[in-house]
């Protein structure tokens, strides 16, 4: 059963190419910077195992979203996901997870590591007054190029991608040849303590996916692309990571500690001598703007499929008289990011955030099973995970065994937060059923 009546207005433009580089730009995001330095402190040349272990749970929720994103091709992602199997009530809160507790906080942080990367070449970049002025612009423009069309956000990320792929691979490929083998051997195994921990960190780096699939409801022929651009674009996650990790590892080595703030950059320069550093600088500050530019067209999507479906105030729920988009969930949505950008409130409630992902996934692999057994009579084609229950079973155990590795502050938050949601939900039911009597 695809679902697609909420959608009316949208145009369907998004292909293969621009859901994988859209999966690709919303995953590649600050952390890849350090991301080997991190894992390759703790896990030396055994790091390369982590990836792939984590690569495996991770290709197991996204096959699960992959299945579920052809049964339910309407506008929403993981909104539209949970609402048509649990209804109402387990979409409001999963949008609320998403937007609030990822994506907003998310793009705040974002926007920040930009400012911070770019004053170390220009330090007029660290003035209050010159940050705010940079956010404004750079979200402003984000905002108007994502209420002219999907088409021309999907174009815009395509190019920004490439741009933030581009000094990565290069690393990749000319480091090669700089690569020491024997910091590639390992000799022991490292404790199991040691490596969850690592491995709770990548997972997190592979995180964000889930939120290509807002713009559902624009993308054509969901029940082929939503599959194959879900493969191609972690697939190419992964093999980036692997690279990374590899040439990192092989020309670091046991000195890797020495430049855990940095070790990209220490490899550019390896390469190309000091220059690297800086072209490594303007790299992550690229990356994360592309990573912005993403989620600005996406998660607005999620906002106008709740409104439409009466969870959020109904003019989310507009369609731009001429471009066809929800600009007024774009306009609100950035706006909000630009607020905690400047105001740094999202320092504090970052805790969140590892807490809403998981449960997100959660609820979505939960919600993919319900629909299968429900419609496991139907003769429509759609894309089904292999193997039976097997791989849904790996992606819950997963997502269980690092729920409970999350901090007890991690925890408590996300429970007063899912008590806030409640409140809120049960007030707005009380007032819509005081205004219809």
């Amino acid at each position: 059963m695809a679902v697609t009546n909420k959608d009316e207005g949208l145009k369907r433009v998004v292909g293969i190419t621009g859901l994988s580089l859209n999966i690709v730009n919303l995953t590649v995001g600050a952390g890849i910077f350090v991301l080997p330095a991190i894992v390759g402190v703790e896990l030396g040349a055994f790091s390369i195992y982590a990836y792939l272990f984590c690569g495996i749970m991770m290709a197991a929720i996204m096959l699960c979203y992959a299945e579920i994103g052809t049964r339910i091709t309407s506008t929403g992602g993981s909104y539209a996901y949970v609402e048509a199997a649990f209804g109402d009530f387990a979409g409001f809160t999963v949008t609320w997870l998403a937007v609030f507790g990822w994506s907003i906080l998310g793009s705040a942080a974002l926007m920040n590591i930009i400012a911070d990367s770019l004053s170390v070449v220009f330090p007029v970049f660290s003035n209050p007054w010159i940050r705010g002025l940079l956010f404004f612009v750079l979200i402003g423009f984000l905002v108007l190029t994502n209420v002219r069309g999907a088409r021309e956000g999907v174009a815009f990320i395509k190019v920004i991608t490439l741009m933030k792929l581009l000094p990565l691979f290069a690393i990749a490929i000319f480091g090669f040849s700089l690569i020491n083998s024997s910091n590639l051997h390992w000799d022991h195994l490292p404790s199991l303590n040691t490596f969850s921990n690592a491995t709770l960190v990548l997972f997190f780096a592979f995180a964000g996916f889930e939120t290509a699939l807002g713009v559902s409801g624009e993308i054509k022929n969901p029940k082929r692309t939503i599959p194959f651009g879900i493969m191609i674009g972690g697939g190419l996650v992964l093999i980036l990571y692997l690279l990374l990790q590899t040439v990192t590892q092989g020309i670091l080595g046991a000195d890797m500690d020495l430049f855990k703030d940095a070790p990209l950059a220490a490899v550019a320069e390896r390469i190309v001598g000091p220059v690297g550093g800086t072209i490594l600088l303007l790299a992550a500050a690229v990356s994360c703007f592309g990573a912005v530019s993403s989620d600005v067209l996406n998660t607005p999507r999620i906002l106008f499929a709740g409104a439409n479906d009466g969870l959020f105030p109904k003019f989310l729920g507009k369609l731009h008289p001429k471009f066809a988009t929800p600009y007024w969930s774009i306009i609100c949505f950035s706006g909000l990011i630009f607020v905690f950008s400047i105001s740094g409130g999202f320092k504090q409630l970052a805790v969140l955030a590892s807490a809403a992902i998981l449960l997100i996934y959660l609820v979505v692999v939960l919600a993919m099973i319900k629909l299968r057994l429900k419609e496991k009579n139907t003769n429509e084609k759609v894309f089904k995970v292999p193997g039976g229950m097997i791989i849904p079973f790996i992606g819950i155990a997963s997502i269980t065994w690092l729920l409970t590795s999350l901090s007890k502050l991690e925890v408590i938050s996300s429970i007063i937060f899912i008590a806030v949601i409640c409140i809120v939900y049960v007030t707005m039911k009380f007032i819509k059923k005081r205004a219809a009597s």
